[in-house]
């Protein structure tokens, strides 16, 4: 950071980016130079014969080239580690020498030219066997190199860089005027035309960018459409940040810990009564933890452990295999081979599933824990539409209507489309705002549900049974999530007894007012540090905020910020802006601070006439339980020895709390960040908070009697001096 600008233009990696492809090249020319040398040394080269003299001439100016490479690419590693990330006056020699490995490369390439020229006359014919296989292997090896050289700089390449150049030069001069005769120029159209032209260049870079990622999904007028959409989105969400992609890997690494040494002074300071932190989540007195020695709670969690199933059974044949990979075969009997009769047969109306109805196999397989009717399954999938499947649940009495999450390239772009648009609702309520992605989404599915009549066909499925008394309930993973929520809302008026769970929704969901009205009938799961619940156009703008700020606290340059993370799984010397801020509330203060003034200003964080995008915060739907985990330590106090009796194996207790909306609006960087978001970790955690609660209760119960035995057997007192003793012995397990 900044971009580096070579041959008039910017490219999308800094001068302190060239440390590792420089390294890499060294690496490799100084062992291919090593070789070479040491085969002109040990072999004979008889120069009367005419190809074994243009080998050895050719070897020894391919030993020059080599030499020369070496030297060039020291001196690119030197200056590349110089200074911090925004420190690029350290470096700015390295254009120099940019333009020497340039120039060496376009005499290698010639080199390499000649040499394979004289493989293809000489190599047979030339009558020196081990040189020549020597020769051929570094002729293949430097082609290779050139190769992988010519990608990193078409990956690099920048499409609008020319014209930031011009831009950045004509705000230079500008800004040179105005300082030397002492007066502001106001309305510039020059300025701001240039500035235009600069955003068209980067939307047009970004349309091109996601044309290419998603080449497979043809290029029909919606695909064009929601392109340019997320393009401009992205340009505007960019705009003007002179940032590399390795800088956001270094702030990333930064912020992570910046945010572990904020959490432990808040800890250390007490405040607002936290005292602990369990997946990121400040631990108050206030915290509503949710009891499942009640009764009701507990029934209420078996039953969104329940629908769980559902939400995952949408994934079809992958997922199932990913989570069965030793019980692949339970599929087959259930399959049907190109449509014949070889599998199970029934009334289940399947659109576009594949050749064996691989999916719907899958989908059977994983509803098989009660007596569950699929009535309609589709997986046609498109931008702005989702897969999904109406069943009738006879155990839970209810109508479940489930939506697949992303699982196609086609869903991304859905994910992508992420603006704020308002809600399709008689009378129309302009602040009842929704991702615009998967607002499009709910409108499919409530449109085929018509046209279908999907769901008075499932409650007139089986009169006998009652089920047109069923409730309606709609569930779904991910971007299943946020689309079953949305679409909650827009059928609620018509089925007032409706209910949703909403697994892992996005973020950026819906404006605070349609949040408020979800909550008597949503309710989302998230699990620890889940990033998808914690993104949204306004969290990600926060998070752009927090990740220039921590660059701007770097001292040290970057390849040393990476490397703390990735030497001995993170165990590598820290950061030296993470060194001082260790143990020092003043400077953590003085962070927190910072911090807040960046996200609360719209400001280019180097020029203040730059506006950076502002968008209206979205939220998580319904009332949220987040399930948190805790790592026990060995010495910790805060159990009893019943419970540590369970805990015995290290593994983390998992309790389910309630959470606001508002407590997703930070981005908490961790290594579970995406594996927290996976369906089958979602699943496995819910039976875990239910496993530790009957596990302790079991233990906690098995030592009461215990005690109780013994009390009695060598104690003569009263019984209520006996049950008061044993009352006060023992504290409560915490509520899970």
């Amino acid at each position: 950071m900044p971009g580096l600008v070579v041959f008039r233009r910017r490219w999308s990696v800094g001068s302190d980016d060239l440390v590792v492809p420089g390294a890499f090249l060294l690496t490799i020319h100084f062992i291919c130079f090593v070789i070479v040398s040491v085969s002109l040394v040990i072999f004979e080269y008889n120069t009367r014969i005419l190809s074994v003299k243009l080998l050895f001439y050719h070897l020894i100016g391919y030993l020059l080239i080599l030499f020369f490479s070496i030297c060039v690419e020291i001196g690119i590693c030197v200056i590349s580690m110089r200074g911090s990330i925004l420190d690029a006056e350290a470096r700015t020699s390295i254009n120099i020498w940019i333009y020497l490995k340039s120039l060496v490369i376009l005499f290698d390439i010639g080199w390499l030219a000649v040499g394979s020229v004289w493989l293809g006359h000489y190599y047979t014919t030339a009558p020196i066997d081990d040189p020549k296989k020597v020769y051929i292997a570094i002729i293949i090896c430097n082609w290779a190199l050139v190769v992988i050289t010519l990608i990193t700089i078409w990956c690099t390449f920048d499409a609008a860089g020319r014209s930031w150049v011009k831009m950045k030069k004509y705000q230079r001069s500008m800004r040179e005027t105005e300082s030397r005769f002492n007066y502001k120029r106001s309305n510039s159209m020059n300025r701001n035309w240039r500035q235009r032209k600069v955003m068209r260049a980067y939307q047009d870079s970004w349309d091109h960018r996601c044309r290419l990622l998603f080449c497979c999904m043809g290029s029909s007028e919606r695909n064009r459409n929601s392109f340019t959409d997320i393009a401009r989105l992205l340009s505007d969400f960019f705009r003007e940040l002179d940032v590399v992609p390795s800088d956001v890997v270094a702030g990333l690494v930064l912020l992570r810990k910046f945010q572990r040494l904020e959490r432990e002074a808040i800890v250390r300071q007490r405040k607002n009564g936290t005292y602990e932190f369990l997946s990121g989540v400040p631990i108050t007195e206030r915290t509503q933890f949710l009891a499942l020695n009640d009764a009701k709670n507990y029934d209420f969690f078996q039953t969104v452990i329940h629908y769980m199933y559902f939400a995952q059974g949408a994934y079809g044949w992958p997922m199932y295999v990913i989570i069965n990979r030793s019980k692949m075969w339970h599929l087959v009997p259930e399959l049907k081979c190109f449509g014949c009769c070889c599998g199970t047969s029934d009334d289940t109306e399947v659109i576009q599933d594949n050749c064996c109805l691989c999916n719907y196999a899958a989908l059977k397989k994983t509803l098989q824990l009660g007596d569950i009717d699929i009535v309609y399954a589709t997986y046609h999938v498109d931008v702005g539409e989702t897969p999904f499947f109406v069943a009738i649940d006879y155990t839970h009495r209810s109508v479940v209507i489930s939506i697949r999450g992303t699982l196609s390239m086609k869903d991304i772009l859905t994910d992508l489309n992420a603006e704020g648009e308002v809600l399709p609702l008689q009378p129309p309520r302009d602040d009842w705002l929704g991702h615009k992605g998967m607002v499009q989404a709910a409108i499919y599915i409530r449109n085929k549900l018509q046209e279908e009549n999907l769901i008075e066909r499932a409650l007139q499925r089986n009169p006998d049974r009652q089920t047109h008394t069923f409730d309606l309930v709609l569930v779904g993973h991910s971007l299943g999530a946020g689309t079953a929520a949305i679409l909650a809302i827009l059928l609620k008026p018509e089925h007032p007894t409706l209910q949703c769970f909403s697994y892992s929704p996005p973020g950026g969901l819906l404006s605070m007012p349609a949040v408020e009205y979800s909550k008597s009938f949503i309710t989302s799961v998230v699990l620890g540090k889940d990033v998808v619940p914690r993104i949204g156009l306004n969290q990600m703008e926060a998070l752009r905020a927090d990740l220039i700020n921590a660059i701007q606290r770097s001292v040290d340059p970057k390849w040393k910020t990476i490397s703390c993370s990735v030497i001995c799984c993170g165990c590598g010397p820290e950061p030296t802006s993470v060194v001082n801020m260790s143990g020092q509330d003043t400077h953590i203060n003085q962070y927190q601070e910072e911090r807040g003034t960046a996200r609360s200003t719209s400001a280019h964080p180097t020029d203040s006439s730059i506006a950076l995008t502002l968008h209206q915060p979205l939220y998580p739907p319904g009332r949220i339980i987040h399930i948190v985990r805790h790592h026990p330590k060995p010495d910790e106090q805060k159990y009893d020895s019943g419970w540590r009796n369970v805990l015995k194996n290290r593994e983390p207790v998992y309790q389910a709390i309630w959470a606001d909306s508002t407590d997703f609006d930070e981005v908490l960087i961790s290594p579970v960040m995406l594996q927290d978001h996976m369906p089958d970790k979602v699943l496995a955690a819910l039976k875990k908070v239910v496993s530790c609660r009957d596990r302790t209760v079991k233990a906690c119960t098995s030592r009461r009697r215990n005690d109780n035995t013994t009390i009695t057997t060598t104690v003569t007192t009263t019984t209520t001096t006996t049950t008061q003793n044993t009352d006060t012995r023992y504290s409560r397990p915490p509520s899970i």
